[in-house]
């Protein structure tokens, strides 16, 4: 089976500011820069997954970078009006520092944060995918380190764009990045664990990188089977050690890596472990509206 599944195309809806659009400013700063954030929200059954997760990294990283976006209540609404009424759905949350009042990089006191949210159709994914793994590459291109953007997912993704530029290949899903300074990081979509001797380990995101919802799922998974984790320091040499590697993402959740730069590798333990540990969370509905937090 091939290793790509397709994730939908052109969006159903498209919405900037809570209304029907599909345009933006030209000098919206998003645009010029990548001055924003976003969010890509799994949604099943008419409600959105780990909804909660979403808006407090969004408002983490909005306060970090200074935009002054305070609207996560209203934001919340607006993502359970685009899963509503869907079977399978991803809802897209753009939130940018808005349209420039003056030329060049210096944010000015008068800008108003733009939001945009897309609700696309959401195929349903092979589940050999994640019964017998995926085959993943090692990149080339090395991530750039900046403790000032690390952790966020912010829009300038040009890096994780040259990076999925290097391979055709269907059959490979993923390629795996490491950092200037020689770090494992992630992959150009998800986020990557280790088990060796049977203790998970992943990669710190400190210096670049993006605090991936599903790699906090599954740490606090693990931690509540009573499976050691590590967030720690990671290159190639504990790469080659590894006795399972698997990645997350939050559409797709766990999928075993079966085979590294044409290495075989299989599932294994805590890896099924895991995986059966966070299925009842993938397959729950969300909470209503009324329930998220503002």
């Amino acid at each position: 089976m091939h290793g790509v599944s397709a994730f939908g195309g052109a969006p159903e809806v498209a919405r900037v500011n809570g209304r029907e659009a599909h345009t933006v400013s030209v000098l919206e700063r998003g645009l010029h820069y990548g001055d924003g954030l976003f969010e890509t929200i799994a949604c099943l059954g008419g409600r959105p997954r780990f909804l909660e997760r979403h808006l407090e990294r969004l408002g983490t990283g909005c306060a970090r970078l200074g935009i002054a976006w305070r609207e996560t209540a209203e934001l919340a609404r607006e993502v359970h009006d685009l899963a509503h009424g869907t079977r399978r759905a991803i809802v897209k949350v753009i939130v940018t520092r808005g349209s420039a009042v003056t030329r060049g990089y210096a944010p000015a006191a008068g800008e108003h944060a733009t939001r945009i949210t897309l609700r696309y159709p959401w195929p349903e994914d092979d589940p050999l995918l994640a019964e017998r793994g995926v085959r993943v590459r090692i990149a080339s291109l090395r991530l750039g380190e900046n403790p000032a953007l690390a952790g966020l997912k912010h829009c300038n993704r040009l890096e994780q764009v040259l990076a999925r530029g290097e391979w055709s290949d269907p059959e490979i899903s993923e390629s795996l990045m490491f950092s200037s300074s020689g770090a494992l990081v992630s992959a150009t979509m998800a986020n990557v664990f280790l088990v060796r001797d049977a203790v998970l380990l992943t990669p710190r995101v400190d210096r670049c990188g993006v605090a991936g919802i599903m790699r906090a799922v599954v740490l606090a998974a693990a931690a509540r089977a009573g499976i050691a984790a590590e967030e720690r320091g990671l290159d190639a040499q504990d790469l080659a050690a590894a006795h399972e590697i698997f990645l997350t993402s939050a559409l797709t959740g766990i999928r075993p890596v079966r085979e590294l730069a044409g290495a075989p590798l299989g599932a294994g333990l805590v890896t099924r472990q895991l995986q059966a540990a966070i299925a009842p969370l993938l397959a729950m509905a969300a909470a209503p509206a009324a329930d998220t937090h503002g």
